[in-house]
């Protein structure tokens, strides 16, 4: 039963991630690829599906978690994208690809980064 609700709830997260991204102007368009990158590079996404669970078994209305699941992927997102900076752990790979700073450098991971947290 667990297996059938986390992967609707992972299908729901996964339709809606980048929806939550505000609009950007031509100007921004790389910084929007940099978070679209990384938010599209797969994973578990277990933090907002365990949202939508508990959600879900205290009565709430789905539709009212979805945004708060969805920013708590985003936070997630951005902590993985500024552990894997040179400065912290400096890895090169995440989740099978490389890391958002080796696409784009330092400078825009960081960007990025701050971008999904806020």
């Amino acid at each position: 039963m667990f297996n059938e609700d986390y992967l609707r709830y992972k299908e729901l997260v996964d339709s809606h991630l980048l929806g939550f991204l505000p609009e950007i102007d031509q100007q921004s368009e790389a910084l929007y690829e940099a978070m679209k990158y990384s938010l599209s590079s797969g994973g578990k996404r277990l933090r907002p599906v365990l949202l939508l669970a508990a959600n879900d078994f205290c009565g709430g209305d789905i539709n009212t978690a979805l945004p708060y699941a969805i920013a708590v992927e985003y936070i997630h997102t951005y902590s993985l994208i500024h552990d894997d900076l040179p400065c912290m752990d400096d890895d090169d790979m995440r989740r099978g690809k490389p890391a958002n700073h080796k696409v784009f450098g330092e400078d825009m991971a960081v960007l990025a980064g701050d971008g999904l947290l806020s």
